[in-house]
């Protein structure tokens, strides 16, 4: 398929600039994949839609504050870092802009010295790999001086750092947020597993590259980045539980649904316990092997999480739903309203 199958035109005043209050009065589009019917409710009107054999996989991935502004040593000349992923102790890769600014060895400080780094080389793609200097704890000083990395359309102070992360969230080194979660509360959560669902969780954390556009006309030329993942023995149990009981899988989130994918054994077996890096790529065409249904965001056209949904629903279901959805005038993206594929 083409990349341009997947644009859609949309309005920028239906970028969601800032979260609803309270989390769960987001609106919600439902889309039976079978029969292609929409509906219009709330997020709150989940529990309505599950069963009480179903399980929800949530990812428990927490944000850092890997947003750093800072000065360099030698000039003073402004610069800004975001942490992508820790290579080792003190060792992280990170984008740097200017880049020019930050060639190796190159020193820069951060919150009024707070934290220093230096720029050890440059990796593939241009990202940066440096070296933190600091006294204490480094995540207790990265909460002090970083900012939450919010997407570029995202142009809005966010008063609360919270509003980026799960109340869920736990496993601290995501650079961006798992954002279909951010429509839970804790009392969802409640009424859910009251109403006998069983929720589960995994990690994956989400970098940048999953975001990053797909620049290829052929969509399957694109290659995505490798994102580190954890599927606990607890939660591949519940998963085994669950489809031997005929219930569901119901992923909350893209970056659920490329964990358990990467996860489920090619053979059709039991899951179990596992880790490592996954750079799956879920298109039309691809046959899934766990997830039964999911629970997103309205993605950005042309990218790759778009193509994730409509290789699970269906490509014209899909169009069709996002073309609703501007009619409608849902909010999109990060902090937009929620869909549900069941």
């Amino acid at each position: 398929m083409k990349k341009r199958d997947f644009y859609y035109d949309l309005p920028e005043e239906r970028i969601a600039q800032t979260p609803v209050e309270p989390r769960d009065r987001a609106r919600l589009l439902s889309l039976n994949r079978k029969t292609g019917e929409t509906g219009h409710y709330h997020f709150y009107d989940l529990p309505a839609f599950l069963r009480p054999e179903d399980c929800l996989i949530l990812n428990d991935t927490r944000v850092l504050p890997a947003r750093l502004y800072g000065v360099k040593e030698e000039t003073g000349a402004t610069v800004e870092f975001v942490l992508l992923r820790q290579l080792a102790q003190d060792t992280w890769e990170a984008l740097a802009g200017p880049g020019k600014k930050a060639r190796p060895g190159s020193r820069f400080v951060f919150g009024e010295g707070l934290l220093a780094a230096q720029v050890l080389e440059v990796a593939e793609g241009g990202n940066r790999v440096v070296r933190f200097e600091y006294d204490g704890v480094f995540y207790d000083l990265l909460d002090r001086v970083g900012q939450m990395p919010l997407p570029p359309y995202i142009t809005e102070k966010l008063a609360d750092k919270e509003r980026y992360q799960t109340v869920y969230s736990r496993e601290l080194g995501s650079a961006a947020a798992p954002t279909a979660g951010l429509h839970f509360t804790p009392q969802l959560l409640e009424r859910i597993q009251t109403a006998g669902v069983s929720v589960g969780y995994v990690t994956l954390h989400v970098g940048l590259g999953t975001f990053r556009p797909v620049k290829e006309e052929e969509i399957e030329n694109h290659k995505m980045h490798a994102e580190h993942y954890y599927m606990p023995a607890a939660t591949a149990a519940l998963i085994n539980r669950t489809k031997a009981a005929g219930g569901r899988v119901i992923c909350v989130g893209t970056t659920s649904c490329r964990t358990v994918e990467s996860a489920a054994p090619v053979d059709g077996g039991p899951m179990a316990e596992c880790s490592g890096d996954t750079n799956i790529f879920i298109y039309p065409g691809y046959q899934f092997k766990c997830m039964d249904g999911l629970v997103t965001n309205f993605h950005l056209p042309e990218s790759t999480l778009i193509m994730l949904v409509s290789a699970f629903a269906g490509y014209e279901p899909v169009m069709a739903a996002y073309r609703l959805a501007v009619q409608e005038k849902y909010r999109f993206f990060s902090f937009g309203d929620a869909m549900l594929v069941v």
